[in-house]
């Protein structure tokens, strides 16, 4: 992409209505625009992340056998006054009505509409046991929508929703989903926590939060320091590595506010290993057994011709609330740091141009007709303006690689820079191998 072409709005100045880094730096570099209260039009730059971001959590839910659908975004009241859930909800909910005057919601979560699915199509416990998942926007109307994505109305999210005839069964799809979650996050350059969790208006008595360290983050959380040494990539999709996994995590005392003992605490955690911070929510899991299936009658036959309520679980990601996350985790010195896997470009090249001599551009577009040949993600800063400009703007995007094409550059030889690594003078075909990487 050449920058000139490209839509991103960069301001100079910091938005007063934004308190926390990520929303700060999303408006300023173009990424979002407010387009009501808590509700976002995302932009080319910040699309382009989510997208991204979006990929990895697919390929992860895939993984690990769950099956991709589409659910709308408006539902009928009437499953949700079946399930109970209609009244409880409360305010958060948006409520309307069509031209027929049929009560209808802006969905905030799916549990219902997908048992509603599953309970009209699956009669027999041998189609057992399946994930569900879509990756659709959601609502809720939040009293006081704050800090850009991360606490908005109108959001996307990846939501999955499990099937299963018993709870050893449900438990095996809740550690499945515990291992997809723990992929995910590490492909997008974060290291999250699973805590143990209330479940809130979901329900159920199986929760996790998965949370990653920030100061920023609305969750206190508790833990032992040990659960960093835990390493992830020693386990593998088949029941017993998921339920040493499981084990391995359990041992350490890790819980968010809402199930914090100090008494508990103190006597599970050295004082040496306690550790006491703040952190922002990736993902949460919850098992809710039939909490669903009961009272929208859900049921399969099973072996001996019973029918049997099937055990459910839910499993969400924000996958809009991730790019905020990853900025507010990554960020340094007010600048943006983007992880390799969900940066908006693999790299930028800045030539210095001036009308005179227009040689430096000329090798830039050569550059950059190689590397996209190569199949890699590339933008040129093709405008006309001061270098010093250049990498103040590119510093502040925090495209993980740049070309700088100068005064130092030869034929065939540039300056090539990671992050805030110090530059080095290389060839095309040496910058290629590390961003084919």
């Amino acid at each position: 992409m050449l920058l000139s072409k490209l839509f991103i709005p960069i301001t100079k100045d910091l938005p007063a209505e934004a308190k926390i880094k990520s929303h700060q730096l999303m408006l300023r570099t173009g990424m979002i625009r407010q387009s009501s209260a808590g509700i976002y039009s995302w932009l080319p730059l910040g699309f382009k992340v989510m997208k991204k971001i979006e990929k990895i959590v697919r390929e992860e839910q895939n993984n690990i056998g769950a099956q991709e659908m589409l659910m709308p975004t408006i539902q009928s009241s009437d499953i949700w006054k079946e399930s109970g859930r209609y009244d409880d909800y409360g305010e958060e909910m948006l409520r309307i009505s069509d031209r027929q005057n049929r009560e209808m919601l802006y969905g905030p979560t799916n549990e219902e509409q997908i048992t509603e699915i599953f309970r009209s199509s699956v009669k027999s416990y041998k189609l057992l046991p399946q994930i569900f998942y879509h990756i659709q926007w959601k609502f809720r109307d939040e009293l006081r929508p704050r800090f850009g994505v991360m606490r908005c109305r109108e959001f996307y999210m990846k939501d999955a929703y499990s099937f299963d005839l018993n709870e050893n069964e449900a438990v095996l799809s809740y550690n499945k989903m515990f291992y997809a979650y723990l992929k995910t996050f590490k492909r997008l350059g974060l290291r999250s926590i699973p805590m143990k969790a209330e479940t809130g208006p979901i329900g159920g008595d199986l929760s996790h939060e998965f949370i990653i360290l920030a100061d920023t983050g609305e969750s206190k959380i508790y833990t032992d320091k040990r659960i960093f040494n835990i390493s992830t990539d020693k386990y593998s999709n088949d029941s017993n590595s998921l339920k040493k996994m499981r084990d391995d995590f359990s041992k350490f005392y890790a819980v968010t506010d809402d199930k914090f003992n100090q008494e508990d605490f103190n006597k599970k955690v050295n004082k040496g290993d306690q550790l006491e911070t703040k952190g922002i929510e990736v993902g949460h899991i919850f098992y809710f057994g039939d909490k669903y299936s009961k009272p929208m009658n859900c049921t399969v036959d099973s072996k001996d011709g019973k029918k049997t309520f099937v055990k459910m679980g839910s499993y969400g990601v924000g996958v809009s609330r991730l790019v905020a996350a990853i900025i507010e985790a990554k960020y340094v010195n007010d600048k943006m740091k983007w992880p390799k896997s969900v940066a908006p470009f693999d790299v930028v090249i800045i030539p210095s141009i001036n009308k005179k001599d227009m040689s430096n551009l000329e090798k830039a577009l050569k550059v950059y007709n190689d590397l996209r040949n190569k199949g890699i993600d590339v933008l040129l800063d093709d405008i006309e303006e001061s270098i010093t400009n250049k990498f103040k703007k590119h510093d502040l995007l925090g495209i993980p690689y740049q070309i700088i094409i100068g005064s130092k550059i030869t034929q065939d030889k540039f300056e090539f820079k990671e992050s805030d690594k110090e530059a080095e003078i290389t060839d095309i075909n040496k910058i290629i191998k590390i961003l084919k990487k």
